[in-house]
């Protein structure tokens, strides 16, 4: 027989404490902590009963309920002890032995990003959708951090959850819809079951001594130990103020803190002009000040500016490295070893079961021209079902629509705002070297998705639907018309693919070395495509049995379709004739012009 220590909690229903009394050896079989028993001591001291510390613990538990902080609480009390804390200091492994469930706080989680995108549907107005977002998200950040992760992510790494600036939420623009962006602080672990959530740090980067674990806890924290002083202000969630500091925020109380981080950045700014004033002046000769100035003036921005018809495009063109070193160093978690920023979707109200049968064939097609070395070059992006209407999106980051590069340039007043016109303002003249590496890099990627288009027949192609990054790819997105599913059901855009007169001038016109350069990738794509057509069928014909998607709605035809897309009976010499005809249809493609000006008249899309 092992021999293990009993614990004994008396409990005050007066002073509500906890006083524990000093271990008593006992005979006996060996119980984990949850096994250990508390003693109740009612008013009078008549009556005595004893149950185990997870079953007191789980009188506070309040699975769900966002106002409690306590929300993905799994009631685990393996990680609360002193030394437990000194353990996970030393980066010691936990191995949690009471049993609490794991996957409640998690599912708690999820449905609770699922509960935000369907309140924020039924809000008419985008100005008030904004402002709720917020509100839902710092009440959101009141429960962590705690025991959850992204499964968007969780395949990739290990990872736990401590924060979601609130502020830096927004509503992606859709007419009637409402999916949000949100950026995730995480902390990667190596054990994901073996180790402890992070503890609570306030703004000041102080960390509590243990993660709170009830509702009492959170209007206790010791405030003297912070190295600013909050003033408690009493204010709704539809005020909180844009410096990010949320993670103090307990029910109705927003604490009013300073923003040092801005205001750090300002004084190192003007600390190294001051101190660039001080060194001795060097002479500049008038034409080298009137080329910087020049070179200064016609340098693209990195960011676009912010409309407030459309939030989202400013904070997805900011590149990720600046966002990411903003965000950690206004964070109280981002002096943690292993600490990741990670970007998602939520989307309600539509079903992604098609955008993951889109998402698994540019998976197959992107090994499969990586085996055969062909050098396309997709970007497929993860996804994730929650239910028949809602789920998880991967978004692209340092990218912008074709849509929001066209806006852009003409509220700047830019006579010409075609995409050659962006091409040569980013990347520099056209026979730069740089301009030349974004010039091969938009070629290998349209050639890539016009295949993809063409084999899997993707509508509503219009310029929101199409992405630029920073090096030149073009990259597709929104994969909801796929197969025999079409918007409207009406079968409007009958070319191959999209490939617009915009798109050809990139590549140097329909008489260039790299336009012809363009027709070749797309023939050795098809061909290895066709090579390795039976993963692709398989894939599709598995979806198929018994499925209700809209993509399937041809039924048999979808499958004989398919296949004949592949063109398994042509030689190399009828395939170069059928991508040169292809190539030449989708150019001259009446439909495709009535579809953009459709969609331009109807939704604002340039």
């Amino acid at each position: 027989l092992h021999r293990s220590k009993r614990r004994t909690v008396n409990v005050s229903w007066k002073s509500n404490q906890i006083a524990y009394s000093n271990p008593v050896e006992k005979k006996g079989h060996h119980r984990s902590r949850s096994d250990a028993t508390v003693q109740y001591n009612n008013p009078g001291g008549s009556l005595k009963r004893e149950v185990s510390i997870s079953s007191f613990r789980s009188l506070y538990l309040s699975p769900g309920d966002l106002t409690t902080g306590r929300a993905f609480d799994s009631g685990c009390c393996c990680f609360d002890s002193d030394s437990c804390l000194v353990t996970s200091l030393q980066k010691s492994f936990l191995r949690c032995v009471c049993e609490a469930s794991r996957l409640t706080p998690e599912l708690e989680f999820v449905r609770s990003l699922m509960t935000i995108g369907n309140r924020l549907r039924s809000i008419p107005d985008r100005n008030t959708r904004c402002t709720r977002l917020i509100a839902e998200l710092a009440m959101l950040n009141l429960n962590l951090p705690a025991r959850v992760w992204l499964p968007l992510y969780s395949s990739e790494f290990c990872h736990l959850i401590v924060r979601i600036p609130p502020n830096a939420g927004v509503i992606l623009n859709s007419k009637e819809k409402a999916p949000y962006l949100l950026y995730v602080e995480t902390v990667v672990i190596d054990a994901e079951l073996l180790f402890p959530a992070s503890s609570k740090l306030h703004s000041g980067g102080k960390v509590g001594r243990e993660l709170s674990k009830s509702a009492e806890n959170l209007h206790s924290a010791d405030w003297n130990n912070c190295e600013i002083q909050p003033k408690p202000i009493y204010s709704s969630f539809s005020s909180i103020s844009a410096n990010g500091d949320d993670d103090d925020l307990h029910k109705q109380f927003v604490f009013e803190k300073l923003t040092i981080c801005d205001t750090l950045s300002q004084m190192s700014v003007d600390s190294n002009a001051s101190a660039d004033s001080r060194e001795p002046s060097a002479l500049v000769s008038a034409s080298d000040i009137r080329r910087r100035l020049t070179e200064s003036l016609s340098a693209p921005t990195k960011q676009l500016k912010h409309s407030t018809e459309d939030p989202s495009a400013s904070i997805l063109s900011e590149p990720w490295d600046e966002k990411l070193k903003r965000v950690r160093e206004s964070s109280p978690y981002g002096s943690l070893a292993g600490w990741r920023l990670l970007p998602v979707i939520v989307k309600t109200g539509d079903d992604l079961r098609q955008e993951l049968l889109a998402y698994q064939i540019l998976r197959q097609l992107q090994d499969i021209w990586k085996l055969e070395h062909v050098p396309l070059r997709l970007k497929p992006y993860r996804i994730l079902v929650v239910s028949r209407d809602s789920g998880m999106i991967e978004p692209i980051v340092n990218a912008v629509s074709l849509h929001q590069i066209k806006k852009h340039q003409i509220a700047d007043g830019e006579a010409n705002h075609t995409l050659l016109d962006y091409f040569k303002k980013k990347f520099g003249d056209f026979n730069s070297e740089e301009f030349l590496t974004a010039q091969n890099n938009f070629i290998r990627s349209c050639a890539a998705y016009c295949l993809v288009c063409y084999l899997i027949q993707v509508k509503d192609r219009h310029n929101s639907n199409i992405l630029l990054d920073t090096e030149g790819h073009i990259i597709h997105i929104d994969f909801g018309f796929i197969l025999s599913s079409s918007p409207k059901n009406l079968g409007f855009e009958s070319s191959p693919f999209k490939l617009t007169d915009e798109i050809i001038e990139v590549m140097g016109g329909c008489e260039s070395e790299m336009f012809h350069y363009f027709k070749i990738l797309m023939l050795q794509g098809l061909i290895a495509a066709r090579k390795h057509h039976d993963r692709i069928l398989s894939l599709v014909e598995t979806m198929l049995s018994g499925s209700q998607l809209p993509c399937f709605r041809g039924g048999a035809t979808v499958m004989r379709d398919l296949r004949s897309r592949f063109h398994t009976n042509y030689t190399d010499e009828k395939l170069h004739a059928l991508v040169d005809d292809m190539v030449e249809t989708s150019r001259r493609s009446i439909t495709t012009r009535l579809y953009d000006n459709f969609q331009y008249f109807t939704n604002g899309i340039l």
